[in-house]
């Protein structure tokens, strides 16, 4: 029997073999090509060139990662551990910008060796596995969470839209903005799905719309520009996306485009809904427009996923890979521990006080 893509890890640790074990994603779909990673060059690479990305997969990425690096410290004084251990998490810390999953599981291992600073070398690097595998754990029961509220949100026969890839290949199950649609897949919501193709990396595409058909799921897909067409024409009854960084506003940076969708989902009268794991929500983060947001190189929009090259040689390029989502153009964020509406800044330090 042929494997499905969903039936493959998207992030695993092979401790014997001292290996992060991924699913290298820029080869999806025509090849499924599973990579080992056992230096810090190369999971940087990993994480940079997106062969592991969605802000959840990249913090069990990093978690697990950063484990693999401290293993192979060879000392049994702490201090110098320590020092080691926060020059491999400041290197892997860099890959990416945008996404507060990485930082956010590179500072929670770095707890662990701090909290722990009275026991030896050896006893913290096991504490620093078992952090790596509950970090693990914790986003399959979070995006199950997460996809319970979101289907409470929807009815049988629903048309949802949804934008990049919010799914099992941006976490370790369910995923965020999918979560929903696999859930109800299992109840036979039945639900019509609409993923935009997602430039430039075409993410929608080669992955959201590749992951939803190989698990039965009715999916069309559609390019970015066609959004307003579908929402027009009374096919979606919500936009569900995921997110990469929740501003304490409730502004929200995700893939590019998401922004476009959002203010059509207005215009049409579609709710348009965010879904975030707590860790995805940055308090220190006031607003959107206080996030970093990552360029990426002209190559991927002027001939990546071309046989030929598709725009002219020396053309100007500008390639974000996010934009910034105004908070009053989202009905709601959806996190493990219920769905926060406006206003966020309220509603948001709420569920933090759920948690």
């Amino acid at each position: 029997m042929n494997k499905s893509i969903l039936d493959y890890e998207t992030v695993e640790l092979d401790d014997e073999n001292n290996a992060l074990v991924i699913i290298d994603q820029t080869k999806l779909p025509s090849m499924t090509e599973i990579v080992n990673l056992k230096t810090a060059e190369e999971i940087w690479d990993a994480i940079y060139l997106l062969k592991v990305r969605g802000a959840p997969a990249i913090g069990v990425a990093a978690a697990v990662g950063i484990y693999l690096l401290a293993k192979k410290i060879e000392t049994d004084d702490y201090e110098t551990f320590y020092q080691e251990f926060c020059k491999q998490k400041e290197y892997l810390n860099s890959s990416r910008p945008t996404a507060v999953n990485l930082s956010w599981a590179l500072n929670r291992m770095e707890q662990v060796c701090v909290a722990n600073r009275d026991k030896t070398v050896a006893e913290i690097k096991e504490l620093l596995k078992k952090e790596a595998i509950l970090i693990k754990e914790e986003d399959i029961q979070v995006c199950k969470s997460i996809g319970e509220y979101g289907l409470s949100l929807l009815k049988k026969g629903d048309g949802i839209l949804t934008h990049c890839n919010a799914g099992q290949l941006a976490t370790c199950k369910y995923g965020t903005a999918t979560a929903p649609i696999y859930l109800g897949l299992e109840r036979g919501y039945n639900f019509r799905v609409f993923a935009d193709e997602t430039r430039p990396l075409l993410q929608g595409a080669r992955l959201t719309a590749y992951e939803l058909h190989s698990a039965g799921v009715d999916v069309t897909l559609i390019c970015d520009n066609m959004s307003a067409t579908v929402m027009r024409n009374g096919w979606v009854n919500a936009v569900f996306v995921g997110c990469d960084r929740v501003a304490a506003n409730g502004d929200v940076a995700n893939k590019i485009g998401t922004s476009v969708v959002a203010t059509v989902a207005k215009r049409y009268n579609v709710p348009f809904y965010v879904c975030a794991p707590t860790s995805t929500i940055d308090m220190n983060t006031p607003t959107g427009a206080d996030i970093t947001i990552e360029q990426r190189p002209d190559h991927e929009v002027t001939e990546m996923w071309y046989k030929e090259r598709m725009a002219p040689e020396g053309v100007k390029v500008f390639n974000p890979a996010f934009d910034v989502t105004d908070h009053d153009l989202i009905s709601g964020i959806v996190t493990e521990y219920g769905i926060a509406r406006a206003p966020y800044t309220e509603s948001l330090k709420e569920i933090f006080k759920n948690k």
